[in-house]
């Protein structure tokens, strides 16, 4: 098969809820298709493939990523399982597409991406916000100037859990507010201002000993401020807006799936834009992962591998500040 010019062949390895969301995406890319998906179980592969038309179907990890007729990997099981499943489909020569967050800690982070280096393999983040057409567009405004120089970013996303169960609450599977949805600020405020400075952050832990709340200042080498929230049981207004010296834009709710952006400048001009987009919007960061792997390029300009491992060096900083350790560390 030449990657050149074929269809991109995909297997996703697990089968939950996100697994489902990325092959509904990959459905609206004419040069995608699902062709394997892997599970612990086969009767788990089995439900999953008939949902989603899948042609193989594999009970286990290593089986999805040792099959020739896949030419990337999209991983999709849960957070502490993350590195190992990238290592393994690496070690098997296929490139990968690692969900958020990429590991549980930078350490983790770190090998994966050294091995990725080292076998000369794309990896990248799925951190698929990024992709969108408004954050393409944000990011071609910030780059004009359009409201001056960057000063200050607000920016939250939390939600109330109906109960206290799940994935969501245990610390063995990296639960809690911050790799859940913190992420997603904290990521934001790294595509606009860099790598911070400082990080200072505090947190409630719940019953179960994960972040259910946290608030997060961070101060990047540019002077720029952001301010941040995260939380898994308290619902917040998901919006986040970036100001600058000459106005601001204020992304809508929920900014982090977002479709329109009102940009107001401090000389009073004031414009809404939308940017609808069709199907469910992972086909975007699946399509950049595909034009890499066409271009022969080891990871995304968009989100780069330093960045990723940056991003998880800032998760790691704020847990150690909350004395938030997960038992697989």
């Amino acid at each position: 098969m030449t990657i050149m010019s074929d269809k991109i062949h995909w297997g996703i390895l697990g089968t939950g809820a996100i697994a489902g969301k990325f092959a509904q995406g990959l459905a609206a890319l004419p040069d995608a298709s699902l062709v394997a998906v892997g599970s612990r179980t086969q009767s788990a592969a089995d439900a999953f493939a008939r949902q989603f038309n899948v042609p193989r179907r594999h009970a286990s990890y290593e089986a999805l990523v040792n099959d020739p007729a896949v030419n990337a990997i999209y991983v999709a099981t849960p957070h502490p399982l993350h590195a190992e499943n990238t290592l393994m489909a690496l070690k098997a020569g296929k490139p990968v597409l690692c969900e958020k967050p990429f590991a549980i800690n930078a350490r983790q982070a770190k090998s994966v991406i050294q091995k990725a280096r080292a076998k000369k393999l794309l990896v990248m983040e799925a951190m698929w916000t990024r992709f969108l057409p408004i954050m393409v567009r944000l990011r071609e405004m910030v780059a004009r100037d359009i409201i001056g120089d960057l000063r200050m970013l607000t920016a939250d996303f939390g939600f109330r859990a109906p109960e206290r169960t799940g994935r969501l609450f245990d610390p063995a599977l990296g639960g809690g507010a911050l790799l859940d949805v913190g992420i997603y600020p904290v990521s934001l405020a790294s595509m606009l201002f860099g790598p911070p400075s400082q990080i200072a952050g505090v947190a409630e832990l719940g019953p179960t000993g994960v972040d259910e709340q946290a608030a997060i200042t961070l101060k990047h080498p540019g002077g720029q401020l952001a301010v941040l929230h995260a939380a898994i049981q308290t619902s917040t207004p998901m919006e986040a807006c970036l100001l600058g010296s000459k106005g601001k834009i204020k992304l809508h709710t929920p900014w982090w799936k977002g479709t329109d952006l009102t940009l107001s400048l401090d000389d009073g001009g004031e414009e809404f834009l939308e940017f609808p987009f069709t199907a469910n919007g992972y086909q975007f960061e699946a399509a950049e992962f595909m034009e890499c792997l066409r271009t022969r390029r080891l990871q995304s300009a968009v989100l780069p591998l330093d960045e990723t491992l940056s991003i998880m060096k800032t998760l790691d900083t704020l847990r150690a500040q909350w004395g938030l350790k997960y038992p697989m560390e």
